[in-house]
């Protein structure tokens, strides 16, 4: 990933330079994340051309930004993981870039909104594609590409990706148990680490379980694991399933209790107001704590399960979107009229699950803020491919993940749970104990109120409303999330 400011001018006679961990030439820069590498190719004829390539991830080529750069034009490629977006924004022939969306809030005007983003954003009808929530703002999405010239910024989608539609035979003899788990090893052992220190996200369920047993096997000098604590008799049986990975692993764990850090929650970035992407994950407050966790004990990576339940899904998760939620009461009409748009410019199908690709943008600038590389081994094209083509039964209530754990000599309580973890109680927490009081500020002033895509009656109706209702409607998190969002880059 990377970050820069562009200027067409200084392409004519570029004179790079590496200086204090950025490129530079006249008054332009490009600045790769400090966990990223810069491969720079410069032919200097009569029309320099010159290649930048952030490369991501050690023998990875699906993880890659790429500049080719010639007199008059920038174009900038990237490759089919996605580990975090990049954001771009052109004014007056000049590129602004970025992975950290916040990086360009100067450029997020609340009167420049996009409304079909937002009424997506409010509805939970989201969509992927390389429109953000602000107007001359693009997300470059995976495999895409741009171009930048004197005409302006011009974004380009690649072709539909290709996937396996239905499942094949094993050959005789193949043992798929044995082929993830060499699979997952070898993915986890390309990671980009130098001193060998690294962190999983370990949560007790059956993804991140057969992540941590691949880690195990891999061998790094330390490994460290982080999990969020549920509360509640889920959240004890989900400490039980904890300690037995910790332990036969032998990881060093750092749990956090999750009810302690929910949305909105005192000191959290939202109740600071400290800038932050208004599409941000729902626990990010929990998260922050884990990452801050991490970045102190100095890991370098940090292995998530991501990408486990869209992978042994019974269908190729090959669609455009999300599932949708149901209607949305205090939905203003500037918001109903730009549903009618809700699936304009649609990005084509992904290498990767979509809902894992979407979740990157959300959970991984994060980390990479925090001088950590994430990486997904279940959501990588390779397993990714391999899962596809496997035969239903392997996959149907992650059949072949539960053997393996069990393979490995853990109980069946930890294997096969009978009531996994969720988030919902956090959820609640958040929204019972700090989210109201930031709905009262709403219906008092509100920018999404005010620029009509929240009805300002309906929404103070949802207020009264959930004083007696036995469950706060969590839709009202989504509400809450980007009104809070938009106020921390004013």
């Amino acid at each position: 990933m990377l970050s820069m400011h562009l200027r067409l001018a200084d392409l004519d006679d570029p004179k790079w330079v590496a200086q204090e961990g950025r490129w530079t030439t006249g008054g332009s820069w490009i600045e790769p994340v400090k966990v990223s590498t810069l491969v720079t190719e410069i032919n200097d004829d009569r029309a320099p051309y010159v290649t930048m390539r952030v490369k991501e991830c050690t023998g990875d080529e699906a993880d890659f930004v790429e500049l080719a750069m010639r007199p008059g034009e920038l174009r900038v490629s990237v490759g089919a993981f996605g580990t975090a977006p990049l954001y771009l924004f052109e004014r007056s022939a000049e590129l602004h870039a970025s992975w950290d969306m916040t990086a360009l809030r100067s450029f997020s005007e609340p009167e420049r909104l996009l409304p079909h983003i937002v009424a997506r954003t409010l509805t939970r009808r989201h969509r992927y594609t390389a429109d953000t929530l602000f107007d001359g703002m693009h997300r470059l999405t995976e495999r895409a590409s741009a171009t930048f010239t004197a005409s302006g910024l011009t974004v380009h989608y690649p072709d539909p990706a290709e996937h396996v539609l239905e499942p094949r035979e094993l050959r005789p003899g193949v043992d798929p148990l044995a082929a993830l788990d060499e699979l997952l090893t070898d993915v986890i052992c390309r990671a980009p680490t130098v001193t060998g220190c690294v962190g999983v996200e370990l949560s007790g369920g059956a993804d991140s379980g057969n992540v941590a047993l691949a880690v195990r096997k891999a061998r790094f000098t330390e490994v460290h694991s982080f999990g969020l604590l549920v509360g509640g008799r889920t959240g004890r049986q989900q400490c039980e399933r904890r300690r037995a990975f910790v332990e036969y692993c032998g990881f060093q764990d750092n749990a956090v209790p999750a009810l302690r850090y929910a949305p909105f929650c005192p000191g959290g970035v939202r109740a600071v107001r400290r800038p932050h992407d208004p599409a941000g994950a729902f626990y990010q407050e929990a998260f922050d704590v884990v990452r801050e966790r991490a970045a102190a004990l100095r890991c370098e990576v940090v292995f998530t399960g991501s990408g486990g339940d869209e992978i042994n899904a019974h269908h190729s998760r090959t669609l455009s979107e999300l599932p949708e939620q149901g209607t949305v009461p205090w939905l203003g009409a500037k918001a109903v009229r730009a549903l009618v748009d809700v699936n304009e410019n649609l990005a084509p199908i992904p290498v990767l699950p979509l809902p894992t690709l979407m979740a990157f943008g959300m959970h991984n600038p994060g980390y990479l803020r925090a001088g950590i590389w994430p990486v997904s081994p279940l959501a990588h094209p390779r397993v990714v491919r391999f899962m596809e083509q496997l035969p239903h039964e392997h996959k149907r209530g992650k059949s072949l993940f539960r053997e393996r754990i069990r393979q490995a000599g853990l109980p069946e309580r930890v294997a096969a749970p009978t009531e996994p973890e969720n988030f919902l109680a956090v959820l609640e927490k958040g929204l019972r104990s700090y989210g109201l009081a930031v709905l009262d500020s709403m219906v008092k002033e509100s920018i999404l109120v005010d620029l009509g895509y929240v009805d300002g009656k309906a929404l103070a109706q949802a207020r009264r409303d959930a004083d007696t209702a036995p469950a706060v409607p969590d839709l009202l998190c989504d509400l809450l999330a980007l009104e809070v969002g938009l106020r921390s880059l004013m």
